[in-house]
């Protein structure tokens, strides 16, 4: 089979993406990784630095979520599997949005969050193939359909 492509959405003040990557080619599985752009300033900012400054702030952030998007469905659409990943530090709703893309796209979805938030993401789980606890868990699940191989 060819080459598998894995969407890694979500939080992105922490190493688990990272630690995806780091385990997946540590089982020699033939994954290629893609992911929004992890650069909190530059996401923010990539509108306004592109198409010119705004005097208004919804504006701003407006031409940044248009440029963003670009990326974002071309990835989600591309991608074989779509892991999104709720931190606990942050509210994140372009990660369920990503969640809820992916979903209507027909693509596999797995999430990836701590059991704290069990019941605000009880329709984004339900949405999805698996439910991951830690990334070493989502290496695991990408080892098995990927190569048929437990851990």
């Amino acid at each position: 089979m060819a080459t598998w492509t894995v969407y890694l959405s979500g939080e992105i003040h922490t190493d688990w993406r990272e630690r995806i990557e780091r385990g997946a080619a540590d089982a020699g599985l033939d994954v290629a990784f893609s992911s929004p752009v992890t650069d909190h300033a530059a996401s923010d900012d990539c509108g306004a630095a592109i198409l010119g400054a705004q005097d208004r702030k919804f504006w701003h952030d407006h031409l940044g979520a248009g440029v963003n998007a670009i990326r974002t469905r071309t990835l989600l659409e591309r991608a074989d599997v779509v892991v999104v990943r709720f931190g606990e530090q942050y509210r994140q709703w372009n990660a369920a949005f990503d969640a809820g893309q992916a979903a209507a796209l027909g693509k596999p979805l797995i999430t990836l969050h701590p059991p704290e938030h069990d019941h605000a993401l009880k329709e984004v789980d339900r949405a999805a193939l698996a439910v991951a606890r830690e990334p070493e868990q989502v290496v695991a699940i990408l080892r098995y359909v990927v190569d048929g191989r437990l851990p």
